[in-house]
């Protein structure tokens, strides 16, 4: 208890998934979180549930995410964490032959630029607090490929992880730690729904992972806890991956 003490988190997407769990577990820890969603009555309700500021935000809008940050220092005086959790994967991201131009563009303004913008205007103000955490939701297919492929996530993606290593040396020396998590497979309600229109798409891929499962959230939003830590005083501008061994694997037990 009390890894976060007295540390103010700003979490995108904290209306519902992992970023709702993150809320619940950083608040545990001793966190002052701001609950950021573009659902504002998502925001709301995980904010009422743990006593958290919410804020309604579009991470691909430059205003928006301005008005984020200030909202959380007029509210708790500053900042030392940021999540950057927010993220989308539409059903119409696809192949890059059949995959049209919109789609493309949806996904990346939320995905690459509300991460560009969200470290744009929040690691100022860990600056001003003499440094903090930068956690960027990446994901494990910024490392491999994947024939049945999401051509504007896994870019976007691979995006975020390269932006984390460059800030991650750009601001070590004025105490600001910057980090890619990169979750492999997690047990949310979208990818079960995605998995189950498919006969046999859980079992295609879960062949992939050495542990034979996918996560659950609170293993993930374990790993960003650490990361928000002091704990992880010395861990900067790294690939942090917590994937059940996928990314590593050639071939599994089964």
């Amino acid at each position: 208890m009390n890894r976060l003490a007295d540390k103010v988190c700003v979490i995108t997407g904290a209306g519902g998934g992992m970023g709702a769990d993150a809320a619940e577990l950083f608040t545990e820890e001793g966190a002052k979180v701001v609950v950021a969603d573009v659902n504002g009555d998502a925001a709301n309700e995980v904010a009422a549930k743990v006593g958290g500021l919410a804020v309604q935000v579009d991470v691909a809008d430059e205003a928006s995410v301005q008005a984020m940050y200030a909202a959380a220092k007029a509210e708790y005086g500053g900042i030392d964490v940021l999540y950057n959790n927010a993220g989308i994967s539409p059903a119409d991201d696809d192949s890059v032959l059949v995959t049209e131009l919109d789609a493309w563009e949806r996904v990346q303004a939320i995905n690459t630029r509300g991460v560009f913008l969200c470290c744009k205007y929040g690691i100022p103000y860990l600056l001003e607090r003499g440094g903090g955490s930068v956690i960027n939701v990446a994901s494990f297919v910024a490392l491999v490929g994947a024939a049945t492929s999401q051509i504007s996530y896994t870019a976007s993606k691979g995006a975020v992880l390269s932006m984390s290593k460059e800030l991650g040396v750009q601001f070590a020396r004025q105490g600001v730690r910057v980090n890619a998590l990169c979750p492999g497979p997690v047990e949310t309600p979208l990818l079960l729904r995605i998995w189950s229109e498919t006969p046999g798409a859980a079992e295609r891929r879960l062949v992939h992972v050495p542990m034979g499962r996918m996560a659950k959230p609170r293993e993930i939003v374990n790993a960003a806890l650490f990361l928000a830590s002091d704990e992880a005083s010395y861990v900067n501008a790294a690939t942090f991956v917590v994937d059940g061994g996928l990314t590593a694997a050639y071939v599994t037990p089964e």
